[in-house]
């Protein structure tokens, strides 16, 4: 196999979402001011999560959403719709600026119709499954939207397995379709789990939706951010 050379890309950190073991970072890349595709920086390990030690800046400070970052990568490495997972290589990644909530819109994207697939429904969510046999066939697993509405639940769910968890959940619209996704925004589970349980009406946001990788037969979206005006500079 021929030696592949090391690269960098350059992107808005859009979702540093939890995963078991670690993180789920993506972003757009930009260039000359315009952002053009999706990355998703991903480990050697089977399970691609980002730990923190390869989340740290140089300084040791560790890199967060909305920052503008360099990362350099080993090769791209696409898994079904995953089209835009790159593998990182060994070198400490580089913040190059912070951000605003001008940057966020001008990352925003315009979908038509449905996001990816609708009609199949988890328990607790809306339109948020996808089949296997479907998600195998797209070509995308990550978008940055503005909802018509969004609304975030704090709420007791049941569990698959067993039991209860204490979730945060976005109901929204989008192209006047209804939808409910789980939250895996750390830092909005950690100011709404400081919440009483109930409904909260957002009025500006933009979501960063993901599509993971497929799990007893269906990928289940999920909301890797919820970014308002009022925190990109909380986030900072």
């Amino acid at each position: 196999m021929a030696y592949l050379p090391p690269y960098t890309k350059s992107f808005l950190c859009l979702a540093n979402s939890r995963k078991p073991g670690g993180h789920c970072v993506a972003g757009r890349t930009f260039n000359q001011q315009s952002y053009t595709e999706w990355l998703r920086p991903v480990s050697t390990r089977n399970t691609h999560e980002i730990s923190d030690a390869e989340l740290t800046y140089a300084d040791g400070t560790g890199a967060k959403l909305l920052d503008v970052i360099k990362v350099t990568c080993s090769q791209s490495q696409p898994l079904y719709y995953q089209t835009e997972n790159h593998v990182i290589a060994p070198v400490c990644w580089e913040k190059l600026q912070s951000t605003t909530w001008n940057h966020v819109t001008a990352a925003t994207e315009t979908t038509n119709g449905a996001l990816w697939h609708d009609g199949l429904s988890s328990y607790h969510g809306m339109n948020d499954k996808v089949p296997e046999a479907i998600a195998q066939i797209l070509t995308n697993s990550l978008m940055l939207v503005n909802p018509q509405t969004l609304t975030l639940v704090v709420a007791q769910e049941s569990k698959y397995i067993g039991g209860y968890e204490r979730r945060v959940r976005a109901e929204f619209s989008y192209n006047n379709t209804q939808y409910n996704f789980v939250v895996t925004d750390p830092w909005i589970e950690t100011k709404y789990f400081a919440l009483p349980d109930g409904k909260y009406n957002v009025p500006t946001s933009r979501l960063c939706l993901s599509l993971p990788e497929i799990l007893n037969g269906n990928a289940t979206k999920l909301v890797a951010a919820v970014i308002t005006p009022e925190n990109v500079t909380g986030r900072q």
